[in-house]
């Protein structure tokens, strides 16, 4: 049974601005990233389409070399996926000068760079019948980004290139790939992968944000009340935002450190360009899974509450478990966290890597960067130096 808060009641007495509601999101930015984000730096850039085979449109990005390359060596050089995390898009990778970002970084340093963008965010709400506004559109989880997203991705870059691909996830992005490993899919498409900020299990998450609303169950209430779509409309979300924070205990004078930690490296200019373009899209039933995780410290597939309806879906009263420790050993990772992150904790950090203590030595680099939180791996100025050379170094020993 759930109990619901009195903050959470409160939070719903303003649900009658729905109707009048509008979506603020990526206000200033161009939603065609080569355009806007790419081509304006000097780098060539594509926009490419895949279809899932549950049907959805998701948008790709390429930037098939760098601002010197010979476009004439592009199919030769060694394709990397860049996949972002919860509520970003691809332009995540693209907010810092080119020295600093990694999507730049990496298409200077000979690579073909193709940027993933969730279903949901701007570049990828397409779909072959049901619209956005069709609340079955956002009837997904982590589980079908693992189990769809992903494989459509990789496939497409394979038939595209002709290679295996390198593969960098960030937050969420580390998770639907350690979920689809774990059940040894795409293995066989996958080169390396480079985790930053991984996240997999989640009962340490000490951000108190995230805990109240997690214990005050707000998703699966936004959910009853048939909103699919997270984070609500404009003038709700600034409520759901201002109730959480009147929370005891939960200090929101600056909001991305109550969620992500303190965040060390990022750049005013940066900083600016990130609130320009967040936040993306992505369902609700997505942020209840993950509060289930929190809740329960497991790895698990999405929990219908009923033993009944788990039956119906899974053949068993309760979900299934993703096993890390399946990982195949072979596979060369890189894995880099914070010790300020208060969403990658570090004591959850750890779970996983004792799953993954049998993962073969010489292709396991961890690495751990004390004055780092969660979005310093993507935004941090000095990145560059401190994750991208070790992780370019990683890709070229493999």
């Amino acid at each position: 049974m759930m109990k619901y808060h009195s903050a959470s009641i409160l939070l719903f007495m303003a649900l009658v601005c729905v109707a009048g509601c509008t979506q603020a999101k990526g206000l200033g930015v161009d939603s065609n990233i080569c355009k806007s984000l790419v081509e304006t730096r000097g780098y060539p850039c594509q926009e490419h389409q895949v279809i899932t085979k549950d049907g959805y449109i998701l948008g790709l990005q390429r930037i098939p070399y760098g601002r010197y390359g010979d476009k004439s060596t592009m199919h030769k050089r060694p394709p990397v996926l860049l996949q972002h995390g919860l509520t970003l898009d691809a332009a995540s990778w693209l907010l810092n000068p080119p020295n600093q970002a990694l999507a730049f970084m990496l298409a200077d340093k000979g690579f073909d760079v193709w940027l993933a963008n969730t279903r949901g965010t701007d570049s990828s709400r397409g779909h072959r019948s049901l619209s956005a506004n069709d609340p079955a559109y956002w009837e997904w989880t982590w589980e079908q980004l693992a189990a769809y997203d992903l494989p459509a991705m990789f496939n497409y870059v394979n038939k595209q290139t002709g290679q295996k691909l390198h593969y960098v996830g960030h937050s969420l992005g580390t998770l639907t790939l350690l979920a689809g490993l774990s059940q040894q899919k795409l293995r066989n498409l996958l080169r390396s992968a480079a985790l930053l900020s991984p996240i997999a299990h989640l009962s340490h998450v000490s951000t108190p944000l995230v805990r109240v609303a997690t214990q005050t169950y707000m998703a699966e209430q936004f959910y009853i009340h048939g909103l699919r779509e997270f984070p609500p409309l404009g003038q709700l979300e600034q409520t759901m935002q201002t109730v959480l924070c009147m929370h005891p205990g939960v200090e929101c004078y600056n909001r991305m450190a109550a969620v992500t930690g303190p965040n060390c490296c990022i750049s005013p200019s940066s900083l600016a360009l990130y609130y320009r373009q967040t936040p993306q899209s992505t369902s609700t039933k997505n942020v209840v899974h993950l509060s289930q995780m929190i809740r329960s410290g497991t790895v698990s597939s999405f929990d219908y509450t009923l033993p009944l309806t788990n039956r119906q879906h899974y053949r068993q009263s309760t979900p299934p478990v993703y096993n890390m420790a399946k990982i195949p050993k072979d596979i060369p990772l890189f894995i880099s966290f914070g010790g300020r992150d208060a969403l990658s904790d570090v004591n959850d950090v750890k779970i996983l890597l004792n799953d993954l203590k049998n993962h073969d030595k010489d292709k396991f680099v961890v690495q751990y960067i004390n004055e780092y939180a969660h979005l310093d791996f993507v935004f941090g100025w000095n990145a560059n130096q401190k994750v991208y050379d070790p992780m370019l170094a990683f890709f070229g020993r493999h």
